[in-house]
């Protein structure tokens, strides 16, 4: 009866070629009658409708036929993303992919505040999340090389080892002798094996039992025993404050310059002498060493001194992207060897160039380059004002671009064009499930009707509030923890006083630079928007440390005290919002609730004109959180003048 199906696809399909698809998607004969009934009643299941297959075994088949050449056959698109992959999960009677499924058991994590598929959950049955389940520290395991608690980064027949540590390389043990798989004692600094690293013996210098650290399998040593070693210098620059035998990092990070770039001359670029006397110089030598290691990394710095590549950023762009070629770029920006430019608009503008050179249709490339460059791309350029793009700017952009895509592509499948298009129509495209970006594109159609390309109209989503409670007493219940915890981070206590006392979102947060911060004898003013804010104490403390002592973890490239208030980890970049964002989380803070919760209190206190011109906001920003809060600023004026004057408020006064 398959064949028979089969054969009313393709009449040239070979019988051999079906049995042989039946019998390796079903083996046995009873699962070859489930299967050969679920076709006999929807035949439809071979030709696009695979997603509602009640078998797993259909979805096999048809993968089967369709690698035969059968023709007739389609293989299905997951009903979600409809995309062409795998789709054997069920989902409310149809079969979707496994991305699909992630989506679909999307929660808040307990631990960090992220949505994600939960990896487990904890005893009180709250979702937790991959990132939160390998960093618990029940989870950690010990390292066998370093011999710390740490996340598993590799897992070997001798045992795990940490992100920091690579592969154990066979050596001859400083205790047993013996030629095995050796880590580095940190006591010592001398190979030991995975056994002797678990030895425990009388110790031969205080008779007790211990594990043994140094000495011999005659003469164990335990941790209290053991006597400092006599370090021999650095045979190359007789350094006495090297603590290890051999060459010391510095002298083992000159050679490796050497070998990449060879030895400093007038020879060499200039721009690659000042990386070579950065990287030489750095204060963290050994985290210098290994970067240079890199295989991402080495032969690049190797192609650009030998000249066999430009010292240009258009050299660069010709390499495949990736986040350590980006790494490499900002450390070339921050040496002076490369000038700065905006990376973000940048890869816009690539991104746009090859999708509209991949339009086949002329009118419809026509819009789209008039949608994307002449309207997103011009009024990023004027909302930015001279100031790089942020990732968040960079994805909206990319996203209403595919939008617009994807609607102009549906309308050409069913013989309309934006002209031609009726609201009929456009309803018929916001309720087609098949449809991607539906919501999204809603901002093409408008910017479309406003240039009169055509004349539907998709309203744009209005406003009506936050979507997640606002709770005030958590919010200062952290803020309390904040402001006299001295055991927290300083620029962690700061970022988070800004967004629960200040609004300010994580977003404006990494975008302080120490030019917004006015450190005075008496007092500190922060500059969010027009209008400077003066902090209260101990606030303004908090912003006197961290403006004191701001440093990033950069290693290369920061040849100066970065402008950022709150460095990040390229040099001459901030804190990137998602990292600010994490951080935030280990506070117990959700940005955005703590952030919908302090617009609401300070809207309800102060009118609208001056909380914009106080916290950078727009005005109909605050307009509308006045109007949420129910606030009546008619008689402002009036109620200020009958107000005491209070002279000694601070956040603190709050607890």
């Amino acid at each position: 009866m398959i064949g028979a199906l089969i054969a009313e696809l393709d009449p040239q399909a070979e019988r051999e070629t079906v049995s042989e698809a039946v019998r390796r998607s079903a083996p046995r004969p009873s699962y070859q009658r489930k299967l050969a009934w679920a076709l006999e009643s929807h035949p439809a299941l071979l030709t696009g409708d695979g997603h509602l297959a009640p078998h797993r075994a259909i979805l096999k088949l048809i993968d089967l036929l369709h690698e035969a050449g059968i023709a007739g056959i389609v293989q299905p698109s997951c009903p979600g993303c409809h995309r062409v992959v795998r789709i054997d999960k069920p989902l409310d009677g149809q079969r979707v992919c496994r991305m699909c499924i992630s989506h679909s058991r999307i929660e808040e994590c307990s631990g960090c505040g992220a949505r994600r598929e939960p990896a487990t959950r904890d005893d009180q049955g709250r979702p937790v999340c991959p990132n939160c389940l390998v960093s618990d520290p029940a989870n950690l395991e010990t390292c066998i090389n370093c011999g710390r608690r740490r996340v598993v980064n590799t897992r070997t027949p001798d045992g795990p080892l940490c992100q920091g540590c690579p592969s154990l390389s066979t050596a001859t043990c400083s205790i047993c002798d013996a030629e095995k798989p050796c880590g580095t004692s940190r006591t010592t600094g001398r190979p030991w094996c995975l056994d002797c690293q678990r030895r425990s013996a009388p110790c031969s210098g205080c008779g007790g039992v211990a594990a043994v650290v140094s000495g011999t399998l005659d003469q164990p040593l335990c941790l209290g025993c053991t006597a400092p070693e006599v370090w021999h210098t650095c045979p190359t620059c007789s350094d006495p404050d090297y603590p290890h035998p051999g060459q010391c990092a510095r002298c083992l990070i000159n050679r490796r310059l050497n070998e990449l770039l060879g030895p400093a001359s007038d020879a060499l670029h200039p721009g690659l002498q000042a990386l070579r006397n950065n990287i030489a110089t750095t204060e963290h030598p050994l985290t210098a060493n290994r970067w240079l290691n890199k295989p991402s990394v080495s032969p690049v710095l190797a192609d650009l001194a030998a000249g066999r590549r430009a010292l240009s950023h258009e050299a660069l762009d010709e390499l495949p992207d990736s986040p350590p070629l980006a790494h490499l770029r900002q450390v070339l920006v921050g040496v002076g060897a490369l000038p700065e430019r905006d990376e973000y608009m940048v890869r816009l503008e690539r991104f746009l160039t090859g999708l509209l050179a991949s339009q086949p249709d002329p009118e419809q490339r026509k819009v789209l380059h008039q949608y994307a460059i002449w309207h997103l791309v011009r009024r990023l350029r004027r909302r930015s004002n001279g100031r790089p793009l942020t990732p968040q700017q960079f994805a909206s952009t990319r996203q209403r671009t595919h939008a617009a895509v994807a609607f102009l592509t549906w309308l050409q499948a069913h013989d309309l064009a934006l002209e031609t298009c009726r609201q009929a129509n456009l309803d018929q495209w916001l309720t087609d499930d098949s449809a991607t970006y539906r919501h999204t594109a809603g901002h093409f159609v408008r910017w479309a009707r406003a240039n009169k390309l055509t004349t539907v109209h998709v309203p744009a989503v209005r406003w009506h509030g936050p979507t997640q409670p606002l709770d005030d007493e958590h919010r200062w219940n952290v803020a309390r923890r904040l402001l006299h915890d001295d055991t927290l981070k300083p620029e962690d206590r700061l970022a988070g006083l800004l967004l629960l006392l200040y609004a300010q979102g994580p977003s404006a947060i990494h975008r302080l630079t120490i030019e917004d911060v006015e450190v005075g004898a008496q007092e500190v003013l922060l500059h969010l928007g027009n209008a400077p804010v003066q902090l209260p104490e101990p606030v303004a403390q908090l912003a006197r440390t961290v403006a004191a002592n701001r440093k990033g973890h950069a290693t290369i490239g920061a040849l100066a005290p970065s402008p950022w208030l709150f460095p990040g980890g390229q040099p001459g970049r901030p804190i990137s919002t998602t990292q600010l964002t994490q951080r935030l989380n280990q506070l117990g803070i959700r940005p955005n609730q703590a952030r919908s919760t302090a617009l609401f209190q300070l809207a309800t206190e102060i009118p609208a004109a001056i909380l914009a011109r106080t916290l950078g906001i727009h005005t109909d920003v605050a307009v509308a959180w006045q109007r949420l809060s129910a606030g009546d600023w008619a008689t402002y004026a009036a109620e200020v003048s009958k107000r005491p004057v209070r002279t000694d408020w601070s956040p603190a006064s709050n607890t």
